[in-house]
């Protein structure tokens, strides 16, 4: 959708495939770098950070069962899963796999045994991007497989944040891999994000998403330099393309801290 706005060709201080980016200091909260970062676009499983927040809001017991359902696999486009219709999990386990390995149907069981079900859930999800501040976002399922679920980069920016005070997301997002029983069989489940099997990244948050309205999309908080930042990028073209604009970004950071110090020295 980025590209179909036009919104890939604009320039930023260097230069990224992805059609909306921000960079942002998180203690200060200084903007490091940004591209349209005011745009609202699909966010794809990005989403899934929303529906781990509503969930652990609502204090419902992470060691409760919970079994995949039917309508769990009712999903739209890109819902290929593990998950089996009647296997059973724990909330956390749910949750754990939707962060990590962006299960869509752990993510559609987690809103749908919500109290009050879907609706309520979604409704959730908006409250609690009003009462983060988060202007441009509108949020209709807990997958990220519609389209309709949109967000801007700065309004990602200030979700991530909150999320990276949640141990448990911080903790769940960045696993590099987890064995899961499936139907009486052990199964492993590995990270979307290559980033975090990458020893020269020290990353504190990540989630990555993708749907064809969305691009390649990925958040993160990670210790860059000394410094924590939260990144957001929407719309990639592909996964190659996403991990490039990480890492020009990771370098440009380097050479304007240098830059600065190097300015303080003179």
């Amino acid at each position: 959708m980025g590209t179909r706005l036009g919104l890939r060709s604009e320039l930023a201080d260097l230069s990224l495939n992805s059609s909306a980016v921000m960079v942002m200091d998180q203690a200060s909260g200084e903007v490091l770098l940004e591209k349209n970062a005011d745009a609202a676009l699909p966010i794809a499983s990005i989403t899934k950070v929303m529906t781990a927040m509503v969930v652990l809001d609502a204090g419902q017991p992470l060691d409760e069962s919970i079994v995949i359902a039917r309508e769990d696999t009712q999903l739209e486009k890109y819902s290929a899963s593990r998950l089996k219709v009647g296997a059973s999990f724990t909330r956390a386990e749910l949750l754990h796999l939707a962060l990590m390995s962006s299960e869509n149907r752990a993510a559609n069981a987690l809103g749908r045994s919500y109290p009050g079900g879907l609706p309520a859930f979604v409704v959730a999800m908006n409250d609690k991007a009003r009462a983060l501040g988060m202007t441009s976002s509108t949020f209709v399922e807990p997958t990220g497989l519609s389209s309709s679920n949109v967000a801007s980069p700065r309004d990602l920016a200030v979700l991530v944040n909150a999320a990276h005070h949640v141990p448990l997301i911080r903790d769940y997002s960045t696993d590099r891999d987890a064995v899961v029983r499936v139907g009486g069989r052990q199964q492993q489940f590995r990270n979307t994000n290559a980033l975090t099997r990458d020893e020269t990244w020290d990353i504190g948050l990540s989630k990555t998403g993708f749907i064809r309205d969305a691009g390649k999309c990925l958040v993160m908080q990670a210790r860059l330099d000394q410094r924590e930042v939260i990144i957001v990028m929407l719309d990639a073209e592909g996964s190659a393309k996403r991990l490039a604009d990480a890492e020009r970004i990771r370098r440009w950071l380097s050479i304007e801290r240098e830059r600065q110090a190097s300015a303080v020295r003179s």
